[in-house]
């Protein structure tokens, strides 16, 4: 029955209680009231007023309770549902929230999935173009500048010299940035390969100290869930250095049950994880592309990412 109808039977039916009462009752009214018919008819209305009140609160209730639980509800947390009442009317607002969030829930991670297979391709052609044509250039200006510094008289060698040496930096650091956009490590030699490129990279640009554990022996996994953890692994590196202060680093892999855990800790500043940023939120919808599970904490000692992602990740 429809809360609708539920509600206008209870009204109806204290009302025709109330007219039954009053034809059949040994009540009457007189032309001019006395204070005795006005005290019956105060009393009547009240306990009219009364039961008609219990009878709805014992259907709206669970519905206003249900309302007030919808607030504190996350629909970006995939598993924070509605638990479901006793009550017909609860029970049908509840199924409907909770088909609502999942239908919300899909929609946002096949958008999110699609803009970051949008931002994987571009990061994968704008490293293209770095290796091809700023590094190709790069490279021929420095070969350029060898030429020159072998002819040219002393007195010019050595600036020539310099400039050679910040040409070959510079390229250096293009190839930096073109792996850090498309890590072909990992396509080419797998995600623990990777992840020591990563943290090598991390320690010699940084000047923290990184200690890498991962564990030999781990199970295969799906090319789009190593992707999701060696760009969990580079948002938390990045972190640590940029907004932590971290002086060390611990990042490690390993095998928990049917799930491979990814951990990095740090022993920044840290910062209150309630108040996500950018990369926290994109770390966050990552994980739920693997079907992994991101926790992050932090205090005034350091911060420590991990994320959990099954083996059997599609």
């Amino acid at each position: 029955m429809g809360l609708f109808w539920k509600v206008g039977l209870i009204n109806g039916a204290v009302l025709v209680a109330a007219a039954a009462l009053l034809v059949l009752g040994p009540f009457s009214v007189s032309r001019r009231p006395v204070m005795s018919e006005v005290v019956v008819l105060g009393v009547g209305l009240l306990a009219m007023l009364v039961v008609n009140a219990l009878l709805l609160r014992s259907s709206l209730g669970p519905v206003d309770r249900v309302v007030r639980e919808m607030a504190t509800v996350d629909p970006l947390h995939p598993t924070d549902r509605l638990a479901t009442p006793r009550s017909a009317p609860g029970r049908q607002l509840v199924a409907g929230f909770n088909a609502m969030v999942d239908r919300l829930q899909d929609e946002r991670s096949a958008s999110n999935a699609k803009a970051l297979a949008a931002q994987e391709a571009e990061r994968h052609r704008i490293a293209q173009e770095l290796h091809d044509e700023v590094g190709q250039r790069l490279t021929v200006v420095l070969l350029g500048l060898k030429r020159a510094e072998q002819r040219a008289p002393a007195e010019l060698a050595a600036d020539l010299a310099l400039l050679r040496e910040t040409t070959r930096e510079g390229l250096d650091d293009v190839r930096r940035v073109a792996r850090q956009l498309r890590p072909g490590v990992l396509e080419d030699l797998g995600l623990a390969s990777a992840l020591a490129s990563l943290t090598t990279d991390f320690a010699q640009h940084s000047g923290a100290q990184v200690r890498r554990v991962v564990t030999p022996g781990l199970p295969p996994l799906p090319p789009d869930t190593e992707l999701v953890l060696y760009r969990v692994a580079q948002e938390a590196l990045t972190n640590a250095a940029r907004h932590a202060g971290a002086t060390s680093v611990e990042l490690s892999l390993t095998r928990v049950g049917d799930r491979v855990a990814l951990v990095v800790a740090d022993d920044g500043h840290g910062f209150d994880v309630r108040r996500e940023g950018a990369g926290l939120r994109g770390m966050r919808e990552r994980a739920r592309l693997a079907s992994g599970e991101l926790t992050v904490t932090s205090d005034p000692s350091g911060t420590t990412v991990r994320l959990e992602v099954p083996v059997t990740a599609s």
